[in-house]
C-alpha cells in the first residue's frame, strides 16, 4: 500500500514539474526581446532576400563579361536534297551528277582589339557586384533600423499602460475613500461621483492604449514574420532607473568615405565614367583573328573535300562613327557623368545634414529625459503633499485630482522621453552605419 503511494506521489510530482517546465516555456517564448527580433527580422526580410538574389544576379553577370576574354566558336552544317540532278553527268569528269550536297564548318574567332570593350565591361560587372554588396549592407541597416523603432514604439505603449494601470489603482483606493466618507455623512454625493468619472476616463484610455498596443504589436509581428498573439510582451532591460546616454559621450562622427549611402553614389559616378569610355571604343578600331575548317561532299560520294582550314584575320574601322550617332551618345554619356557627379555632391550635402540632425536630435531627446524626471519627481511630492492636505481638510477633491493626473502625465513623459532617445540612438547609428547587427544561430 505504502509503495503505491508513493508511486501515485511521485507520479503526480512528475507531472506537476512537467507543466511548470511546460508554462515556463511558454512564458519564454512570450516575451519578445530586441535582439531576437532582429534575427527574426534578418530571415524573413523579403528586401534583404531580393538584395541577396541581386547580388547573385550580379555575380552571373561578371562571370558573363569575364567569359568575353575567351574565343567564340561556332559550328554549321546544311545538306540539300534536289528533285532532280543539281548538276547533270558529266563523262569521264562526273559520271553520277550531283543530286544532294552537304557542307559543315566549324569557326573560331578571337578579339585582338576592341576598342578597350571587353576590359570595360568586366569593369562594370565587377562594379555593379560591388554596388549590390553596399545595397544588400543597407537594406540589412535598415530593416535593423526599423526593426527597432517598432520595438521601442510597442515598449512604449506598454510602459504607458504601467502608468494608466498605477493611476486606476490610486483612484480606486480613492473611491473607496470617498465611499467610506459618504457613508458617513462627511461628503455629498457629488464628490463620489467626482471620482467615478475620473475612473470611467482611465478606463476609456486604458481600452484606447490596449488597441494600440495590439496594432503595434501586429505591426510588430507581420514585419519580423512571426504568428501574432495578443499575449506577446516586449520586454527589455532599459528602465528609468538603469538608462543610460553613454553615446553622447563620443563626438560627432561623420565619416563620408564609410558610409554606404555616400560609396553607392560613388559606385554610380563610377560607373558613369566606364560608360562613357565604352561609347568612346566605339570610335576605335576592332581586331579579331580566327580559324575555320569546311568540309563539302555528296552522299553518294560524287565528289568529296577533306576539311580544309584557314586562318583569317579581319580589321574593322569605324569611319562614320566619328561624326554619326555613336559620336552623338559619347555626349550623352558625358552629361549622365555629370549629372552623376552633381548627385554626389548632394548625396555629400544631404548625409553631412542627415547625420548632424540626428546627432542634435539624440541631444535633444537626453535633455528631456532630464526635464521629464524632473517633473515627475516634482509631481510624486505635490501628490503626496495634495493627498496629505486633502485627508487633512485643507484643499478639495478637483485639488487632489488634478494632482494624480499631473504625476500620471509625468510618468507618461518619462517613459515617452526614454523611448523616443532611443529610436533617436537607432536612427543616428543607423546613419553612420553602426546600428547593430546581431549574429545569426549557425
Amino acid at each position: 500500500m505504502m509503495n503505491t503511494y508513493k508511486s501515485a506521489y511521485f507520479t503526480a510530482s512528475f507531472f506537476l514539474i512537467f507543466l511548470l517546465s511546460i508554462t515556463t516555456t511558454n512564458a519564454q517564448e512570450k516575451e519578445l526581446k530586441l535582439e531576437d527580433l532582429k534575427k527574426k527580422a534578418l530571415q524573413y526580410s523579403r528586401s534583404i532576400k531580393n538584395d541577396s538574389l541581386l547580388i547573385k544576379r550580379a555575380e552571373f553577370v561578371k562571370q558573363e563579361a569575364f567569359h568575353n576574354y575567351f574565343p567564340e566558336v561556332s559550328a554549321s552544317a546544311f545538306a540539300v536534297q534536289a528533285f532532280d540532278y543539281l548538276v547533270p553527268e558529266i563523262p569521264t569528269y562526273l559520271p553520277n551528277g550531283i543530286e544532294n550536297l552537304y557542307a559543315v564548318s566549324a569557326t573560331a574567332t578571337q578579339a585582338v582589339y576592341a576598342g578597350g570593350k571587353v576590359r570595360i565591361g568586366n569593369a562594370l560587372a565587377e562594379l555593379q557586384l560591388e554596388a549590390r554588396k553596399i545595397g544588400h549592407e543597407t537594406a540589412v541597416d535598415s530593416v535593423m533600423l526599423t526593426t527597432e523603432l517598432k520595438f521601442w514604439q510597442l515598449i512604449q505603449i506598454q510602459e504607458q499602460q504601467k502608468v494608466l494601470t498605477a493611476g486606476k489603482t490610486y483612484v480606486n483606493e480613492l473611491l473607496k475613500q470617498q465611499q467610506d466618507l459618504l457613508d458617513a455623512g462627511l461628503i455629498s454625493k457629488s464628490q463620489l461621483l467626482q471620482v467615478k468619472v475620473e475612473k470611467s476616463n482611465i478606463l476609456a484610455n486604458e481600452l484606447e492604449l490596449s488597441n494600440l498596443r495590439k496594432i503595434a504589436l501586429l505591426d510588430l509581428a507581420l514585419y519580423v514574420g512571426m504568428p501574432f498573439d495578443t499575449t506577446m510582451v516586449a520586454t527589455s532591460t532599459i528602465t528609468k532607473d538603469n538608462f543610460s546616454a553613454s553615446i553622447l559621450s563620443d563626438n560627432l562622427n561623420i565619416d563620408l568615405a564609410g558610409n554606404n549611402l555616400y560609396q553607392l553614389s560613388e559606385k554610380q559616378v563610377n560607373a558613369a565614367q566606364l560608360e562613357v569610355k565604352n561609347e568612346k571604343s566605339n570610335l576605335l578600331p576592332q581586331v579579331a583573328v580566327g580559324i575555320n575548317a569546311a568540309k563539302v561532299g555528296t552522299f553518294n560520294n560524287a565528289f568529296n573535300m577533306d576539311f580544309q582550314p584557314i586562318a583569317f584575320g579581319t580589321v574593322s574601322i569605324p569611319i562614320s562613327a566619328f561624326w554619326g550617332k555613336e559620336k552623338k551618345r559619347i555626349h550623352q554619356k558625358e552629361v549622365d557623368l555629370k549629372i552623376a557627379k552633381n548627385n554626389l555632391l548632394d548625396v555629400e550635402d544631404q548625409l553631412t545634414k542627415y547625420i548632424t540632425k540626428n546627432w542634435y536630435d539624440l541631444q535633444t531627446a537626453n535633455k528631456r529625459i532630464l526635464v521629464a524626471t524632473d517633473k515627475l519627481d516634482f509631481a510624486t511630492e505635490n501628490l503626496e503633499a495634495q493627498r496629505d492636505n486633502y485627508n487633512n481638510g485643507l484643499n478639495n477633491l478637483s485639488d487632489l485630482l488634478d494632482a494624480r493626473q499631473a504625476k500620471e502625465e509625468a510618468e507618461a513623459g518619462l517613459v515617452n522621453a526614454i523611448a523616443n532617445f532611443k529610436q533617436k540612438e537607432a536612427t543616428y547609428l543607423y546613419s553612420i552605419n553602426q546600428i547593430e547587427i546581431p549574429a545569426l544561430d549557425k
